[in-house]
């Protein structure tokens, strides 16, 4: 008999995981219910003791969702529906992040694509500025020999806001944010792979500015080539079947 025969597979699992899951209790136990407002970013960030990305990650998810909704003037709220519903949709956000990672890459480099070509087409001046200041932070910190995963995700969100199409930025948030956690934690990329984005990223970039849009979406598949192929290990917990 195999010893380790009943041992589990180890998920991954983001910050802004813990932080819905968190929620999700709060709704089963009747402690939060439909209409009851959220305390801030701020003070749910203390409260977590996370930094406030991942709780404005937690909460456009849940708004995404239709399970939270931020009000002018109103802060955010849940929403309107019962809690079996409720519990439901958090259900199947929390699944979301565990899900066929290949389909998800899929999805992701469809979006990014298109984000790229729409971005080549409509980007205005104060666009253009952004991409290239997020552009240029990735690149000071690559060659400081630091870590830039924050960075490169402030590139790929600055070229879906040039877009200008929110619901195509809206799905990028929810799921870009755990795809570069998963290609960092599994160590898609080989250790030349910063260097080679700089690289790709300046040329993802000058389609943009030429207003070039087939360009620019042949070179963001070019950029999204190696996460595209990857195939994770089973015994990772993430389903690399497509």
């Amino acid at each position: 008999m195999d010893i380790f025969e009943n041992l589990q597979q180890i998920k991954i699992e983001r910050p802004s995981d813990k932080i819905i899951g968190q929620i999700k209790a709060l709704i089963s136990s009747g402690q939060l219910k439909p209409g009851d407002r959220l305390p801030s970013e701020r003070k749910l960030s203390e409260k977590f003791g996370v930094g406030r990305g991942y709780v404005r990650e937690a909460i456009q998810k849940l708004e995404f969702y239709g399970i939270l909704r931020t009000l002018p003037q109103s802060g955010t709220l849940v929403a309107g529906l019962g809690v079996t519903a409720l519990e439901g949709l958090i259900n199947d956000v929390l699944q979301l992040n565990q899900s066929d990672f290949h389909s998800l890459v899929e999805t992701r480099v469809i979006l990014e694509i298109n984000a790229a070509k729409l971005a080549a087409e409509r980007a205005n001046d104060a666009e253009l500025r952004k991409i290239s200041q997020a552009l240029e932070a990735f690149n000071a910190k690559v060659e400081s020999g630091e870590e830039a995963v924050e960075e490169d995700l402030m590139f790929h969100l600055k070229i879906a806001e040039a877009s200008e199409n929110s619901v195509l930025k809206s799905l990028l948030l929810i799921i870009v944010p755990d795809l570069i956690n998963y290609t960092k934690t599994l160590k898609i990329c080989a250790d030349d792979r910063p260097i080679r984005s700089m690289k790709e990223h300046q040329e993802i970039f000058d389609e943009i500015v030429s207003g070039n849009s087939e360009g620019a979406g042949k070179a963001m598949r070019t950029h999204l080539k190696d996460v595209l192929e990857y195939r994770p290990p089973n015994d990772l917990g993430i389903n690399g079947n497509s």
